[in-house]
Protein backbone atom coordinates (compact mmCIF):
# COMPACT_ATOMS: atom_id res chain seq x y z
CA UNK A 1 0.00 0.00 0.00
CA UNK A 2 1.94 2.97 -1.28
CA UNK A 3 -0.64 5.73 -1.10
CA UNK A 4 -0.32 8.53 1.41
CA UNK A 5 -3.35 8.14 3.63
CA UNK A 6 -4.41 11.17 5.60
CA UNK A 7 -8.11 10.90 6.32
CA UNK A 8 -9.17 9.46 9.64
CA UNK A 9 -11.71 7.23 7.89
CA UNK A 10 -9.20 5.61 5.55
CA UNK A 11 -6.75 4.96 8.40
CA UNK A 12 -9.55 3.46 10.44
CA UNK A 13 -10.61 1.24 7.54
CA UNK A 14 -7.04 0.08 7.07
CA UNK A 15 -6.74 -0.75 10.75
CA UNK A 16 -10.00 -2.72 10.64
CA UNK A 17 -8.67 -4.79 7.74
CA UNK A 18 -5.51 -5.57 9.68
CA UNK A 19 -7.52 -6.39 12.80
CA UNK A 20 -9.82 -8.70 10.82
CA UNK A 21 -6.84 -10.56 9.36
CA UNK A 22 -4.99 -10.92 12.67
CA UNK A 23 -6.96 -13.92 14.04
CA UNK A 24 -6.24 -15.92 10.90
CA UNK A 25 -2.48 -15.69 11.53
CA UNK A 26 -2.63 -17.30 14.97
CA UNK A 27 -2.41 -20.81 13.54
CA UNK A 28 0.34 -20.11 11.01
CA UNK A 29 3.32 -22.37 11.47
CA UNK A 30 6.95 -21.50 12.12
CA UNK A 31 7.79 -22.53 8.57
CA UNK A 32 5.10 -20.25 7.14
CA UNK A 33 6.29 -17.28 9.21
CA UNK A 34 9.92 -17.97 8.35
CA UNK A 35 8.95 -18.01 4.67
CA UNK A 36 7.43 -14.53 5.10
CA UNK A 37 10.67 -13.26 6.62
CA UNK A 38 12.68 -14.68 3.74
CA UNK A 39 10.27 -13.16 1.23
CA UNK A 40 10.65 -9.77 2.91
CA UNK A 41 14.44 -10.08 2.92
CA UNK A 42 14.43 -10.98 -0.78
CA UNK A 43 12.40 -7.84 -1.54
CA UNK A 44 14.83 -5.75 0.52
CA UNK A 45 17.87 -7.08 -1.30
CA UNK A 46 16.24 -6.57 -4.70
CA UNK A 47 15.54 -2.96 -3.69
CA UNK A 48 19.19 -2.31 -2.75
CA UNK A 49 19.84 0.12 -5.64
CA UNK A 50 16.83 2.21 -4.63
CA UNK A 51 17.83 2.05 -0.96
CA UNK A 52 21.35 3.25 -1.77
CA UNK A 53 20.02 6.10 -3.91
CA UNK A 54 17.64 7.21 -1.16
CA UNK A 55 20.38 7.19 1.50
CA UNK A 56 22.68 9.22 -0.70
CA UNK A 57 20.00 11.82 -1.36
CA UNK A 58 18.64 12.13 2.19
CA UNK A 59 21.84 12.13 4.27
CA UNK A 60 24.62 11.90 1.66
CA UNK A 61 25.57 8.56 3.16
CA UNK A 62 28.40 6.43 1.88
CA UNK A 63 27.12 3.25 0.20
CA UNK A 64 29.11 1.12 2.65
CA UNK A 65 27.29 2.68 5.61
CA UNK A 66 23.94 1.96 3.96
CA UNK A 67 25.02 -1.61 3.25
CA UNK A 68 25.87 -1.99 6.95
CA UNK A 69 22.26 -1.08 7.67
CA UNK A 70 21.09 -3.75 5.21
CA UNK A 71 23.40 -6.26 6.86
CA UNK A 72 21.54 -5.67 10.12
CA UNK A 73 18.25 -6.42 8.36
CA UNK A 74 19.67 -9.53 6.69
CA UNK A 75 21.23 -11.00 9.84
CA UNK A 76 18.06 -10.36 11.85
CA UNK A 77 15.77 -12.01 9.30
CA UNK A 78 18.03 -15.02 8.95
CA UNK A 79 18.51 -15.47 12.70
CA UNK A 80 14.78 -15.30 13.46
CA UNK A 81 13.85 -17.65 10.60
CA UNK A 82 16.46 -20.14 11.77
CA UNK A 83 15.34 -20.18 15.42
CA UNK A 84 11.62 -19.48 15.24
CA UNK A 85 10.45 -23.08 15.53
CA UNK A 86 12.12 -23.42 18.93
CA UNK A 87 10.67 -20.12 20.15
CA UNK A 88 7.10 -20.89 19.10
CA UNK A 89 6.83 -24.28 20.77
CA UNK A 90 5.19 -24.84 24.14
CA UNK A 91 7.81 -24.27 26.80
CA UNK A 92 7.37 -26.52 29.88
CA UNK A 93 8.22 -24.96 33.23
CA UNK A 94 9.28 -26.65 36.45
CA UNK A 95 6.60 -27.82 38.82
CA UNK A 96 6.18 -26.86 42.47
CA UNK A 97 4.98 -28.53 45.64
CA UNK A 98 1.57 -26.92 45.18
CA UNK A 99 1.25 -27.99 41.53
CA UNK A 100 2.08 -31.66 41.97
CA UNK A 101 0.47 -33.81 39.32
CA UNK A 102 -0.20 -30.85 37.03
CA UNK A 103 1.44 -29.88 33.75
CA UNK A 104 2.62 -26.26 33.49
CA UNK A 105 3.92 -24.54 30.39
CA UNK A 106 4.12 -21.23 28.53
CA UNK A 107 2.41 -20.86 25.17
CA UNK A 108 3.20 -17.87 22.94
CA UNK A 109 0.42 -16.19 21.01
CA UNK A 110 0.40 -13.03 18.85
CA UNK A 111 -0.74 -9.78 20.40
CA UNK A 112 -2.78 -8.79 17.33
CA UNK A 113 -2.03 -5.62 15.36
CA UNK A 114 1.40 -3.98 15.76
CA UNK A 115 2.30 -0.39 14.84
CA UNK A 116 5.83 0.82 14.14
CA UNK A 117 6.43 4.57 14.10
CA UNK A 118 9.92 4.59 12.61
CA UNK A 119 12.46 7.38 12.54
CA UNK A 120 14.71 8.70 9.77
CA UNK A 121 18.35 8.18 10.74
CA UNK A 122 18.46 4.48 9.74
CA UNK A 123 15.09 4.20 8.00
CA UNK A 124 15.35 0.71 6.52
CA UNK A 125 16.67 -1.04 9.62
CA UNK A 126 14.48 0.90 12.06
CA UNK A 127 11.46 0.37 9.85
CA UNK A 128 11.84 -3.37 9.40
CA UNK A 129 13.89 -4.94 12.22
CA UNK A 130 11.32 -4.46 15.01
CA UNK A 131 8.54 -5.76 12.77
CA UNK A 132 10.45 -8.92 12.01
CA UNK A 133 9.63 -9.88 15.57
CA UNK A 134 5.98 -9.09 14.86
CA UNK A 135 6.02 -11.31 11.77
CA UNK A 136 7.66 -14.10 13.78
CA UNK A 137 5.02 -13.82 16.49
CA UNK A 138 2.14 -13.99 13.97
CA UNK A 139 0.81 -10.42 14.06
CA UNK A 140 -0.48 -8.06 11.41
CA UNK A 141 1.50 -4.83 11.12
CA UNK A 142 1.41 -1.21 10.11
CA UNK A 143 4.55 0.82 9.45
CA UNK A 144 4.68 4.61 9.28
CA UNK A 145 8.16 5.65 8.11
CA UNK A 146 9.48 9.11 8.91
CA UNK A 147 8.48 11.93 6.61
CA UNK A 148 12.03 13.32 7.07
CA UNK A 149 13.32 10.47 4.89
CA UNK A 150 10.66 10.47 2.13
CA UNK A 151 12.68 8.58 -0.48
CA UNK A 152 13.39 5.76 1.96
CA UNK A 153 9.75 5.81 3.05
CA UNK A 154 8.64 5.18 -0.52
CA UNK A 155 11.19 2.40 -0.94
CA UNK A 156 9.87 0.77 2.25
CA UNK A 157 6.33 1.03 0.93
CA UNK A 158 7.39 -0.64 -2.32
CA UNK A 159 9.26 -3.42 -0.50
CA UNK A 160 6.36 -4.25 1.79
CA UNK A 161 3.81 -4.10 -1.06
CA UNK A 162 5.89 -6.63 -2.96
CA UNK A 163 6.21 -9.03 -0.04
CA UNK A 164 2.83 -8.82 1.76
CA UNK A 165 -0.87 -8.23 1.14
CA UNK A 166 -1.91 -4.89 2.63
CA UNK A 167 -4.32 -6.49 5.08
CA UNK A 168 -1.34 -8.19 6.72
CA UNK A 169 1.47 -5.64 6.52
CA UNK A 170 0.73 -2.09 5.36
CA UNK A 171 2.79 1.09 5.04
CA UNK A 172 1.28 4.52 5.54
CA UNK A 173 3.22 7.65 4.65
CA UNK A 174 2.71 11.10 6.09
CA UNK A 175 3.74 13.51 8.80
CA UNK A 176 2.90 14.09 12.47
CA UNK A 177 -0.81 14.45 11.65
CA UNK A 178 -0.90 10.89 10.32
CA UNK A 179 1.02 9.61 13.33
CA UNK A 180 -1.46 11.37 15.61
CA UNK A 181 -4.42 9.75 13.89
CA UNK A 182 -2.77 6.33 14.02
CA UNK A 183 -2.22 6.69 17.75
CA UNK A 184 -5.96 7.08 18.24
CA UNK A 185 -6.51 3.55 16.93
CA UNK A 186 -6.51 0.52 19.28
CA UNK A 187 -3.25 -1.13 18.27
CA UNK A 188 -2.16 -3.99 20.51
CA UNK A 189 1.53 -3.09 20.53
CA UNK A 190 3.46 0.01 19.43
CA UNK A 191 7.14 0.38 18.53
CA UNK A 192 8.64 3.85 18.57
CA UNK A 193 12.27 4.86 18.11
CA UNK A 194 12.88 8.58 18.41
CA UNK A 195 12.85 11.50 20.83
CA UNK A 196 11.34 12.03 24.26
CA UNK A 197 8.59 14.44 23.21
CA UNK A 198 6.99 11.99 20.80
CA UNK A 199 7.76 9.09 23.14
CA UNK A 200 5.56 10.67 25.80
CA UNK A 201 2.75 11.10 23.25
CA UNK A 202 3.05 7.44 22.28
CA UNK A 203 2.84 6.27 25.90
CA UNK A 204 -0.19 8.47 26.61
CA UNK A 205 -1.96 7.23 23.49
CA UNK A 206 -1.12 3.61 24.25
CA UNK A 207 -2.58 3.99 27.72
CA UNK A 208 -5.99 4.81 26.24
CA UNK A 209 -6.13 1.30 24.75
CA UNK A 210 -3.85 -0.46 27.26
CA UNK A 211 -1.47 -1.22 24.40
CA UNK A 212 2.01 -2.44 25.26
CA UNK A 213 4.89 -0.33 23.96
CA UNK A 214 8.53 -0.66 23.01
CA UNK A 215 10.24 2.71 23.15
CA UNK A 216 13.85 3.57 22.37
CA UNK A 217 14.55 7.25 22.88
CA UNK A 218 18.28 7.80 23.07
CA UNK A 219 19.59 10.53 25.35
CA UNK A 220 22.97 11.78 26.49
CA UNK A 221 25.22 8.73 26.35
CA UNK A 222 28.34 9.10 28.53
CA UNK A 223 31.77 7.77 27.66
CA UNK A 224 34.15 7.20 30.56
CA UNK A 225 37.88 7.34 29.83
CA UNK A 226 39.74 6.01 32.85
CA UNK A 227 43.35 6.92 33.57
CA UNK A 228 44.30 3.36 32.59
CA UNK A 229 42.75 3.62 29.11
CA UNK A 230 44.70 3.16 25.89
CA UNK A 231 44.48 6.78 24.73
CA UNK A 232 45.10 6.28 21.02
CA UNK A 233 42.73 3.31 20.79
CA UNK A 234 39.99 5.11 22.73
CA UNK A 235 40.35 8.29 20.65
CA UNK A 236 40.05 6.47 17.32
CA UNK A 237 37.01 4.46 18.35
CA UNK A 238 35.23 7.41 19.96
CA UNK A 239 35.95 9.65 16.95
CA UNK A 240 34.24 7.04 14.77
CA UNK A 241 31.37 6.51 17.22
CA UNK A 242 30.65 10.22 17.56
CA UNK A 243 30.86 11.10 13.87
CA UNK A 244 29.22 8.00 12.32
CA UNK A 245 26.09 9.08 10.43
CA UNK A 246 27.19 12.64 11.25
CA UNK A 247 26.40 11.97 14.91
CA UNK A 248 22.77 11.18 14.13
CA UNK A 249 22.79 7.86 15.99
CA UNK A 250 20.80 7.17 19.14
CA UNK A 251 23.73 5.27 20.68
CA UNK A 252 26.46 7.76 19.78
CA UNK A 253 28.67 8.94 22.67
CA UNK A 254 27.39 12.39 23.62
CA UNK A 255 30.02 13.52 26.12
CA UNK A 256 33.33 12.15 27.38
CA UNK A 257 34.26 12.02 31.06
CA UNK A 258 38.07 11.95 30.95
CA UNK A 259 40.45 11.49 33.86
CA UNK A 260 42.39 14.72 34.33
CA UNK A 261 45.75 12.89 34.14
CA UNK A 262 45.17 12.04 30.47
CA UNK A 263 42.78 14.81 29.41
CA UNK A 264 45.23 16.81 27.28
CA UNK A 265 46.73 13.87 25.37
CA UNK A 266 43.25 12.40 24.89
CA UNK A 267 41.84 15.63 23.40
CA UNK A 268 44.85 15.90 21.09
CA UNK A 269 44.49 12.26 20.02
CA UNK A 270 40.75 12.70 19.44
CA UNK A 271 41.31 15.64 17.10
CA UNK A 272 43.98 13.73 15.20
CA UNK A 273 41.73 10.68 14.93
CA UNK A 274 38.89 12.76 13.46
CA UNK A 275 41.31 14.16 10.90
CA UNK A 276 42.61 10.69 10.03
CA UNK A 277 39.12 9.25 9.60
CA UNK A 278 37.36 12.12 7.83
CA UNK A 279 40.11 14.28 6.32
CA UNK A 280 42.78 11.77 5.35
CA UNK A 281 43.52 13.52 2.04
CA UNK A 282 43.81 16.96 3.64
CA UNK A 283 41.05 18.50 1.50
CA UNK A 284 38.92 19.36 4.52
CA UNK A 285 36.08 17.66 6.36
CA UNK A 286 33.50 19.13 4.00
CA UNK A 287 34.99 17.23 1.08
CA UNK A 288 35.04 13.85 2.83
CA UNK A 289 32.99 11.17 1.03
CA UNK A 290 32.53 9.42 4.39
CA UNK A 291 30.98 12.35 6.30
CA UNK A 292 27.17 12.56 5.87
CA UNK A 293 25.10 15.69 6.36
CA UNK A 294 22.55 16.82 8.93
CA UNK A 295 19.08 15.69 7.87
CA UNK A 296 17.53 19.16 7.38
CA UNK A 297 17.83 22.87 8.17
CA UNK A 298 15.74 22.65 11.33
CA UNK A 299 18.08 20.08 12.88
CA UNK A 300 21.14 21.98 11.63
CA UNK A 301 19.90 25.16 13.32
CA UNK A 302 19.21 23.27 16.54
CA UNK A 303 22.74 21.81 16.69
CA UNK A 304 24.35 25.12 15.70
CA UNK A 305 22.41 26.85 18.47
CA UNK A 306 23.78 24.36 21.00
CA UNK A 307 27.31 25.02 19.77
CA UNK A 308 26.87 28.81 19.81
CA UNK A 309 25.41 28.75 23.32
CA UNK A 310 28.37 26.70 24.59
CA UNK A 311 30.92 29.01 22.99
CA UNK A 312 29.14 32.09 24.33
CA UNK A 313 29.34 30.62 27.84
CA UNK A 314 33.06 29.88 27.70
CA UNK A 315 33.54 26.53 25.94
CA UNK A 316 36.54 26.14 23.62
CA UNK A 317 36.74 24.42 20.24
CA UNK A 318 39.69 22.04 20.56
CA UNK A 319 39.24 20.84 16.98
CA UNK A 320 36.71 21.27 14.20
CA UNK A 321 33.95 23.81 14.68
CA UNK A 322 33.28 24.69 11.02
CA UNK A 323 29.68 24.82 9.79
CA UNK A 324 27.89 25.56 6.51
CA UNK A 325 24.11 25.95 6.73
CA UNK A 326 23.58 25.84 2.96
CA UNK A 327 25.37 22.48 2.81
CA UNK A 328 23.92 21.18 6.11
CA UNK A 329 27.56 20.61 7.09
CA UNK A 330 28.92 20.48 10.62
CA UNK A 331 32.54 19.43 11.03
CA UNK A 332 33.59 16.77 13.54
CA UNK A 333 34.11 18.92 16.61
CA UNK A 334 35.63 18.53 20.08
CA UNK A 335 34.60 20.98 22.80
CA UNK A 336 36.46 21.50 26.05
CA UNK A 337 35.69 23.74 29.00
CA UNK A 338 32.00 22.81 28.93
CA UNK A 339 29.92 23.43 32.04
CA UNK A 340 26.57 22.31 33.39
CA UNK A 341 24.83 25.59 32.53
CA UNK A 342 25.40 25.05 28.82
CA UNK A 343 22.47 23.65 26.81
CA UNK A 344 24.84 21.28 25.03
CA UNK A 345 25.35 19.45 28.34
CA UNK A 346 21.62 19.20 28.99
CA UNK A 347 20.20 18.23 25.58
CA UNK A 348 20.98 15.33 23.28
CA UNK A 349 23.22 16.74 20.54
CA UNK A 350 22.49 14.28 17.70
CA UNK A 351 25.31 15.77 15.70
CA UNK A 352 29.11 15.35 15.28
CA UNK A 353 30.13 17.30 18.39
CA UNK A 354 31.72 15.69 21.46
CA UNK A 355 31.95 17.50 24.78
CA UNK A 356 34.91 16.69 27.03
CA UNK A 357 34.55 16.91 30.82
CA UNK A 358 37.45 16.11 33.14
CA UNK A 359 37.30 14.32 36.49
CA UNK A 360 39.73 13.46 39.26
CA UNK A 361 37.64 10.99 41.31
CA UNK A 362 35.34 8.20 40.15
CA UNK A 363 32.53 9.56 42.30
CA UNK A 364 32.47 12.70 40.15
CA UNK A 365 31.74 10.54 37.10
CA UNK A 366 28.80 8.87 38.80
CA UNK A 367 27.42 12.20 40.04
CA UNK A 368 27.63 13.73 36.54
CA UNK A 369 25.83 10.79 34.96
CA UNK A 370 23.13 10.68 37.65
CA UNK A 371 22.28 14.35 37.09
CA UNK A 372 20.85 13.26 33.75
CA UNK A 373 18.16 10.78 32.73
CA UNK A 374 19.38 7.18 32.52
CA UNK A 375 21.19 6.75 29.19
CA UNK A 376 20.50 4.35 26.35
CA UNK A 377 24.20 3.53 26.02
CA UNK A 378 27.27 3.95 28.22
CA UNK A 379 30.90 3.34 27.30
CA UNK A 380 33.91 2.56 29.47
CA UNK A 381 37.50 2.76 28.24
CA UNK A 382 39.98 1.24 30.68
CA UNK A 383 42.64 -1.44 30.95
CA UNK A 384 42.24 -1.74 34.72
CA UNK A 385 39.74 -4.54 35.43
CA UNK A 386 38.88 -3.18 38.85
CA UNK A 387 38.02 0.20 37.34
CA UNK A 388 35.80 -1.40 34.69
CA UNK A 389 33.88 -3.38 37.30
CA UNK A 390 33.53 -0.32 39.57
CA UNK A 391 31.99 1.79 36.80
CA UNK A 392 29.70 -1.06 35.75
CA UNK A 393 28.48 -1.46 39.34
CA UNK A 394 27.91 2.23 40.04
CA UNK A 395 26.16 3.25 36.81
CA UNK A 396 23.12 2.11 34.85
CA UNK A 397 22.19 2.19 31.18
CA UNK A 398 20.24 0.27 28.58
CA UNK A 399 23.49 -1.18 27.26
CA UNK A 400 27.21 -0.80 27.92
CA UNK A 401 30.32 -1.45 25.85
CA UNK A 402 33.81 -1.76 27.33
CA UNK A 403 36.72 -0.46 25.23
CA UNK A 404 34.59 0.30 22.17
CA UNK A 405 31.31 2.03 21.29
CA UNK A 406 28.31 1.68 18.97
CA UNK A 407 28.81 -2.07 18.53
CA UNK A 408 26.03 -3.35 20.80
CA UNK A 409 23.10 -2.93 18.40
CA UNK A 410 22.51 -5.08 15.35
CA UNK A 411 25.63 -7.18 15.90
CA UNK A 412 24.55 -9.93 18.31
CA UNK A 413 20.91 -11.11 18.15
CA UNK A 414 21.32 -12.89 21.49
CA UNK A 415 21.64 -9.50 23.24
CA UNK A 416 18.59 -7.39 24.15
CA UNK A 417 18.66 -3.81 22.86
CA UNK A 418 16.75 -1.01 24.56
CA UNK A 419 16.78 1.71 27.17
CA UNK A 420 15.93 2.22 30.81
CA UNK A 421 13.25 4.63 32.04
CA UNK A 422 13.60 7.85 30.01
CA UNK A 423 15.86 6.23 27.42
CA UNK A 424 13.30 3.57 26.66
CA UNK A 425 11.29 0.55 27.68
CA UNK A 426 11.17 -2.94 26.24
CA UNK A 427 13.79 -4.74 24.17
CA UNK A 428 14.47 -5.32 20.46
CA UNK A 429 16.58 -7.93 18.68
CA UNK A 430 16.23 -11.61 17.88
CA UNK A 431 14.03 -13.48 20.33
CA UNK A 432 13.46 -10.28 22.32
CA UNK A 433 11.52 -8.73 19.42
CA UNK A 434 9.48 -11.94 19.17
CA UNK A 435 8.71 -11.74 22.90
CA UNK A 436 7.74 -8.05 22.66
CA UNK A 437 5.09 -8.97 20.09
CA UNK A 438 3.84 -12.10 21.88
CA UNK A 439 1.52 -12.73 24.77
CA UNK A 440 3.28 -15.20 27.09
CA UNK A 441 0.29 -17.26 28.09
CA UNK A 442 0.70 -19.34 31.24
CA UNK A 443 -1.11 -22.69 30.97
CA UNK A 444 -1.75 -25.22 33.74
CA UNK A 445 -3.36 -28.53 32.89
CA UNK A 446 -4.94 -30.47 35.73
CA UNK A 447 -3.52 -33.94 36.26
CA UNK A 448 -4.91 -37.10 37.88
CA UNK A 449 -6.49 -36.75 41.34
CA UNK A 450 -3.93 -36.53 44.11
CA UNK A 451 -5.11 -37.44 47.59
CA UNK A 452 -8.53 -36.00 48.41
CA UNK A 453 -9.60 -33.83 45.41
CA UNK A 454 -12.14 -31.99 47.53
CA UNK A 455 -9.72 -31.08 50.30
CA UNK A 456 -9.20 -27.50 49.11
CA UNK A 457 -12.91 -26.63 48.83
CA UNK A 458 -15.18 -25.23 51.60
CA UNK A 459 -16.24 -26.08 54.13
CA UNK A 460 -12.59 -26.39 55.08
CA UNK A 461 -11.65 -29.44 57.11
CA UNK A 462 -9.39 -29.29 60.13
CA UNK A 463 -6.84 -31.29 58.14
CA UNK A 464 -6.72 -28.65 55.41
CA UNK A 465 -6.51 -25.78 57.89
CA UNK A 466 -3.61 -27.51 59.65
CA UNK A 467 -1.82 -28.11 56.32
CA UNK A 468 -2.06 -24.43 55.34
CA UNK A 469 -0.90 -23.37 58.79
CA UNK A 470 2.13 -25.63 58.63
CA UNK A 471 3.11 -24.30 55.22
CA UNK A 472 2.86 -20.73 56.49
CA UNK A 473 5.02 -21.55 59.47
CA UNK A 474 8.08 -22.84 57.64
CA UNK A 475 9.99 -22.47 54.38
CA UNK A 476 8.35 -24.35 51.54
CA UNK A 477 11.26 -26.23 50.09
CA UNK A 478 11.44 -29.33 47.97
CA UNK A 479 14.22 -30.06 45.47
CA UNK A 480 13.24 -29.85 41.78
CA UNK A 481 14.43 -33.43 41.32
CA UNK A 482 12.08 -34.66 44.04
CA UNK A 483 9.11 -32.80 42.49
CA UNK A 484 9.92 -34.28 39.07
CA UNK A 485 10.18 -37.76 40.56
CA UNK A 486 6.83 -37.46 42.36
CA UNK A 487 5.17 -36.13 39.18
CA UNK A 488 6.59 -39.10 37.30
CA UNK A 489 5.18 -41.54 39.84
CA UNK A 490 1.76 -39.82 39.69
CA UNK A 491 1.77 -40.07 35.89
CA UNK A 492 2.72 -43.76 35.91
CA UNK A 493 0.14 -44.56 38.61
CA UNK A 494 -2.61 -42.78 36.68
CA UNK A 495 -1.89 -44.93 33.61
CA UNK A 496 -2.45 -48.14 35.59
CA UNK A 497 -5.66 -46.74 37.11
CA UNK A 498 -7.27 -46.27 33.68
Amino acid sequence: MNAVLKSETSLSDLFERLAAKAPTLITTTADERAAKLRRLLKAVMEARPAILAAGREELRLNDTDIDAQLLMVKSEAEFIARNLKDWMGRHPVKGSLMSLGKKSYVQYEPKGVVLNLATWNAPIAIGLVPLMGAIAAGNTMLLKPSELAPKSAQVLADIVAQAFPDDEFAVVQGGPDVAGELLKLPFNHIFFIGGHAVGRLVMRAAAEHFASVTLEMGGKNPTIIDASADIEDAARKIAWGRVANCGQVCLAPDYALVHEQIARPFVDALGKAMQALYNADGKGFQQSPDLPRIVNVRHFDRIKALLDDALAKGATVASGGETDRDDLFIAPTVLTGVTEDMRIMQEEIFGPILCVVTFSRREEVVATIRRRPKPLGLYIFAKNREAIDWFLTHTTSGSTVVNHNLIQSGTNPHLPFGGVNSSGTGRIGGRFSFLECSNMRAVVEEGPPLGDPGLMFPPYSDKYKKMIGQMLGKEIKMPDAAISAINGIIKITSVFKR
